[in-house]
């Protein structure tokens, strides 16, 4: 017999192991130690086959009975509209990103200037979901690259980091998903990539940490390669942002 998770016994060096408890276990450790399982966000084959209006009825319909069971008064004038806002704002706004219709046009221009030197954009700002518990990862994305012979509008850089960031996310995942695109627009492989961020799964609930940040990187090309290049992308990033 196999482990399916229904109730399956069996023996290992005298115990007994209850599949039913283990899984239960991996499932409560990939949240907790936020483990991401694949380098694309996992969505069904039939994710589109509904349209976005179609989603913001069904998930108000069921939002609206998660507030029920949570013992809430959904005649209460403050909270009878909180289903159908949530739904809009999962399906039009904080998950946006599922949708590749929603994926930014970048285009590319001719490096007329010939900058043969990298462009750095800091600070952008990182507004993502944790995809184990749907709270916010909030923080700044810092982006690098050098130019094959094209470049990018610089909007496109931030527009790019908050289409990946809208949508349920792992912050490994969300560096890199950043940094493949920005290869592939850009037709080069030198691109870096730095996100430093607060989980508020980690400050809100479990270890209950709000001090701390997680900081991931990805380096393509000269960045990986070449140390200078490297230390000169990090030196820009810890340096002040201009004032204005």
């Amino acid at each position: 017999m196999k482990p399916n998770g229904t109730s399956l016994n069996t023996r290992s060096n005298g115990h007994h192991l209850n599949f039913d408890v283990l899984n239960e276990l991996t499932v409560e450790e990939i949240g907790d130690d936020h483990m991401a399982s694949s380098l694309e966000t996992p969505l069904r084959e039939d994710a589109f086959a509904l349209t976005d209006e179609a989603k913001i009825e069904r998930i108000e319909e069921h939002f609206r009975e998660i507030m029920n069971i949570l013992g809430l008064d959904l005649t209460d004038d403050s909270l009878k509209g909180t289903p159908k806002r949530v739904a809009k704002m999962y399906v039009k706004e904080i998950f946006s990103g599922l949708n590749p219709d929603n994926k930014p046009k970048a285009a590319l221009f001719e490096n007329k200037y010939q900058y043969k030197e990298m462009l750095v954009e800091k600070n952008i700002t990182v507004q993502s979901h944790c995809e184990h518990h749907f709270v916010p990862i909030l923080g700044r994305a810092h982006v690098a690259y050098i130019s094959s012979g094209k470049v990018i509008g610089l909007s496109k850089l931030n527009r790019i980091v908050q289409y990946f960031a809208k949508r349920p996310q792992v912050q490994e995942r969300l560096t890199v998903q950043i940094a493949n695109e920005l290869k592939e627009v850009l037709q080069t492989e030198d691109v870096a990539v730095i996100i430093d961020a607060r989980h508020l799964c980690v400050s809100m609930r479990g270890v209950q940490d709000v001090n701390s940040s997680t900081v991931t990187a990805h380096y393509g090309g000269k960045f990986k390669d070449d140390e200078a290049t490297r230390q000169e992308f990090l030196r820009h990033v810890s340096e002040p942002t201009a004032a204005i």
